[in-house]
């Protein structure tokens, strides 16, 4: 293999390599750093780009593997990671000109692993601000161009990490999920996305969103890497009061391509109104695979608190979001509105210029919602629509051992188309956010190709299905995912834009 496709590889194949010494961790760095200088300034996915502390670390990591012979498999393997974890020494913006400049003096647990791991760690990846929003235009820098069509959106709120992972730029990253932003990207640019279960990974360093919601998770090129990144990042950690205290199985383990005997349900309210045709086409087919594969698929599940989801996420995340962002200030750290005859009204002017529309809309909306005399009203009210929809979960896997949907109602829609329509925005993520509500876990894998029927010649798009799954049970989802991506080739496929 030319050295400057050694960017192309997943994390397995770079391993074999590197533990056979056919290539080495600074040849493979080199080969993503220059693939970056190559296509990013097309499609915008990086933020920042260590290029001397990640050839600093492949170099380490080839003296470690010269040493011990033996190496974890993300030992010199490049990584980008979503810029709303904290990276000791690198700035991290959270996509804001509030942190623009804010550079952490620790690591993100999730980090801490990785470097542990003798991961190298190449930069951080555009997001919307605070990780707030669908398609990564709400980013305070530059929005993020979709490989597959650069006049689409990526989806959000992890644009970057994906379409980073999708052109190569990377062998894998790091995501954040708190209403589908690992999965719906995913589902859009045609790469692997999991969303573990609440506590399954630690929150320590990823900066707040909606603390009750955000989850940490991998964005791959295969399955196989999917498992081998939560091999690495899953575990307790006791500075997350969250954090699970489950042991870690080896995600690998379960990696069966059939499913024979695996019961799967199909619930009806995931397929909703104003879904493209075209999507609803590629998941009947991808449904019809999983039967080919031995899975006892059930087409007559319902979850009718579904349709609810949606308006409790939008009470519950905006209220946890006003609550997480008070500590912007201009006080402690960040930017600061200095010209201002008081500390009140600098206070002010520092939210006015250093938060975007979009996370002050949410700021708003849930101030609102958690004032005085609307608590009971709203908050409370999601909070109980919260706890039918997670009862219903739990009845639905009593029956079956996972439930198959679309990862999105669309394929990817173009730059601006719904920027001016924050309601059609939300609309986005209809299918996955039902999932962070109730804290289980699903993965948005590689399903197919659909246009949006908007035109004749319109382009036919990458189409995610997603597959979700009983708390901590990672493993059933991986299987299920594995066994379909070895019967077909989706996964394969590159786009062309670059």
């Amino acid at each position: 293999m030319q050295t400057d496709e050694l960017c192309r590889l997943t994390i397995h194949d770079a391993h074999d390599l590197l533990e056979r010494r056919e290539i080495s961790s600074v040849e493979l760095t080199e080969s993503v750093l220059k693939r970056i200088s190559e296509v990013d300034s097309t499609v915008r996915a990086c933020i920042t780009v260590t290029e001397d502390v990640a050839l600093r670390q492949a170099a380490e990591a080839d003296s470690h593997i010269k040493s011990e012979g033996t190496a974890s498999p993300l030992t010199g393997i490049p990584t980008l990671v979503k810029d709303v974890l904290c990276t000791r020494g690198i700035r991290t913006t959270c996509g804001s000109r509030m942190l623009e400049d804010f550079i952490p003096p620790y690591d993100a647990t999730v980090i801490e692993r990785l470097r542990s791991h003798k991961a190298v760690i190449t930069g951080k990846t555009n997001m919307d601000e605070f990780a707030m929003g669908s398609s990564t235009e709400h980013s305070a820098f530059f929005p993020t161009h979709n490989p597959w069509d650069l006049a689409r959106v990526p989806g959000g709120s992890s644009g970057g990490s994906v379409v980073a992972v999708s052109t190569d730029e990377t062998i894998y990253s790091l995501g954040s999920d708190t209403g589908g932003s690992i999965r719906q990207p995913a589902g859009f640019c045609n790469v692997v996305g999991l969303k573990p279960t609440y506590g399954r990974v630690s929150r320590f360093g990823l900066v707040a969103f909606a603390s009750s919601l955000d989850q940490i998770g991998p964005l791959t090129k295969d399955v196989r890497d999917c498992a081998l990144v939560m091999n690495a990042i899953s575990g307790h950690d006791p500075r997350d009061s969250t954090s699970v205290p489950y042991p870690v199985p080896d995600y690998t383990a379960q990696l069966i391509p059939d499913l024979k005997g695996v019961r799967i349900g199909i619930p009806r309210e995931y397929f909703v109104e104003g879904m493209e045709q075209g999507v609803r086409t590629t998941l009947e087919k991808a449904i019809a695979t999983l039967k080919e594969l031995g899975a006892q698929v059930d087409m007559e599940v319902s979850l009718p608190h579904t349709r609810y989801a949606l308006a409790a996420y939008y009470i519950l995340a905006p209220s946890e979001a006003s609550a997480n962002l008070a500590r912007y200030d201009g006080v402690k750290y960040g930017f600061s509105q200095r010209d201002a005859a008081s500390v009140v009204e600098s206070t002010e002017r520092t939210r006015q210029f250093g938060f975007g529309a979009e996370v002050k809309r949410r700021i708003m909306l849930g101030t609102y919602a958690l004032s005085a005399g609307y608590y009971d009203a709203y908050y409370l009210k999601a909070q109980k629509v919260r706890t039918l929809i997670k009862q219903e979960f739990a009845g639905a896997f009593e029956r079956y051992d996972a439930l198959v949907a679309p990862t999105s109602p669309t394929v990817a829609f173009r730059l601006g188309e719904k920027l001016e329509d924050p309601m059609q925005m939300y609309l986005s993520d209809v299918c996955t956010l039902p999932i962070n509500i109730a804290g289980i876990p699903a993965i948005s894998i590689p399903a197919g190709f659909a246009s949006d029927g908007s035109a004749e010649q319109a382009p036919t798009l990458p189409v995610g299905m997603q597959i979700m799954g009983k708390p901590f049970n990672e493993e059933m989802l991986l299987h299920i995912a594995f066994a379909y991506e070895q019967a077909t080739d989706w996964h394969k496929r590159t786009p062309l834009s670059v």
